[in-house]
């Protein structure tokens, strides 16, 4: 859990730090890269929790999903339709699902169930 913990973190702290401005037309691609990133951030950390996390499917999906984001974006502003919603909702619902997900593992850790019988 703290690998993904770390980045998210790390590039929080350079993103507020460096003078760097992104200009207003490019707006929607960063949105899309930011939740694209992410989805996963917290997708890796749902992964750590299940016991089930892969590096290598945490850096695939990681490039694969800002790479497919950002080819919805540039294609919907060529057509002239904004696609990128599409990404963002769904990277959303991801979002917060997986959010659910890693606040109902950490809380039956810290206050486990007894047994009823």
């Amino acid at each position: 859990m703290i690998y993904p913990l770390i980045g998210l973190i790390i590039g929080l702290f350079i993103g507020f730090i460096s003078p760097i401005s992104i200009p207003v037309k490019y707006s929607s691609y960063m949105s899309i890269a930011i939740l694209a990133a992410l989805d996963s951030v917290f997708g890796g950390i749902r992964a750590i929790y299940e016991n089930n996390f892969d590096v290598n499917i945490f850096i695939t999906g990681f490039f694969a999903n800002t790479l497919m984001a950002g080819f919805l974006t540039y294609f919907g502003d060529r057509l002239g339709i904004p696609i990128y919603l599409a990404a963002i909702f769904a990277f959303g619902v991801r979002i917060f699902q997986n959010l659910a997900i890693i606040r109902r593992g950490i809380i039956k850790h810290i206050f486990p169930k007894k047994d009823q019988k």
